[in-house]
């Protein structure tokens, strides 16, 4: 197997399909990088069993063939060096002899014959997005997802299609985060509840407004786009009716620019002393005052002209999920909704995002 391959291009390849790498993998293969050559172009693919990431670099191959090598040292190997081309030389016992400029190194690799294979993937259906539109949804609410495992269904983001809409959800069972996008020349419907590791990593990869392709099967669900090929295996089970937690009218409604209100909060929760502490927000008198305290730091009060008119009403927060969909938005208003103080509120910021939190009983 032999080859020249651009090096900077080659080490964007490894850099791309190498974040899915584990350091302490039982498997010595699942650290490599299978590297095939063929027909012009070298195909990298990385495994953790979970998700499956592949790209493609262009190449001058002199003699095709498969291999795998280490894919961390290859990766640095690559980045050290400074010509702009990289020979690979590769014999039948999977080592690599690699020249770049002056320096000559030998990399030991694996047999590619025993990397695991794809897994059989029969599509049901198929839908195409704008990858900076997908790439926006998911960041608006993947901070939501639960990181306990006893529901292993909470552990994912549901990506629903439904009426020409695709919808994603997150939830830990304390708070939900939802965002709508309306579906273009598709009329597929279906659910499919995707790994967070699945959504972080397409997340990274997403840029630009070309489309993503994504396929649903029905234990795997694949994204492609130019640059990349991402499957995952999807979390079986049933999501909870997300539908049923938004309540279906509110009593008061307050809007309040974001970064505003997300300064505010961070500024007075720093009174706080422990993560459980709670800040408190308090309507009145065309005016939103914010309050926190403890006795360990001392207590903090701000407040925002705001249009609230009516009763003084008070309501209390875990501050960091009052602030992660503030965070995690690029609009400029957000929408607060309210009934009484111990039920359910809503966050409304953009189109089509819709975060629902519990508020704290006060002891």
């Amino acid at each position: 197997m032999k080859f020249v391959v651009n090096r900077e291009k080659f080490q964007k390849a490894l850099q791309k399909v190498g974040s899915i790498i584990g350091s302490r993998s039982m498997l010595p293969l699942l650290s490599n990088v299978l590297i095939q050559a063929e027909d012009g172009k070298l195909k990298l693919c990385t495994t953790d069993l979970e998700l499956r990431l592949s790209t493609e670099v262009e190449a001058e191959i002199s003699e095709a063939g498969i291999t795998t090598l280490p894919a961390r040292k290859l990766t640095q190997l690559i980045g050290s060096f400074t010509a702009a081309e990289v020979n690979f030389d590769i014999d039948d016992q999977d080592h690599a002899k690699i020249s770049c400029g002056t320096a000559k190194f030998t990399l030991h690799g694996l047999a590619a014959a025993d990397f695991p294979e794809a897994a059989d993937f029969e599509m049901i259906r198929e839908v195409k997005f704008k990858q900076n539109n997908f790439k926006r949804m998911i960041g608006s609410i993947s901070y939501a997802v639960s990181a306990d495992d006893s529901r292993k269904v909470l552990t994912g983001i549901l990506v629903s299609m439904k009426d020409e809409k695709l919808t994603l959800v997150a939830t830990d069972g304390k708070r939900m985060a939802m965002q709508e996008s309306v579906l273009e020349n598709t009329s597929a419907e279906g659910d499919a509840i995707i790994p967070l590791k699945a959504m972080t990593e397409l997340r990274r990869l997403l840029e630009g407004d070309e489309e993503v392709t994504i396929s649903f099967g029905d234990k795997l669900c694949s994204f492609s786009a130019p640059g990349f090929t991402l499957t995952t295996k999807l979390i079986e089970g049933s999501f909870p009716n997300y539908r049923a937690v938004v309540p279906a009218q509110f009593k008061q409604e307050i809007e309040l620019p974001v970064q505003l209100l997300l300064s505010k909060i961070e500024t007075v929760a720093l009174m706080l002393s422990v993560a459980t502490g709670f800040i408190i927000l308090r309507f009145e008198n065309n005016q939103l005052q914010l309050q926190g305290s403890s006795a360990e730091v001392g207590e903090g009060i701000d407040t925002i002209e705001t249009a609230y008119e009516g009763d003084v009403f008070e309501v209390s927060f875990n501050p960091v999920f009052l602030s992660d969909p503030l965070r995690n938005t690029d609009a400029e208003m957000v929408r607060i909704k309210l009934n009484d103080p111990l039920a359910p509120v809503a966050l409304e910021a953009g189109e089509g995002f819709v975060y629902i939190i519990m508020p704290l009983r006060k002891k």
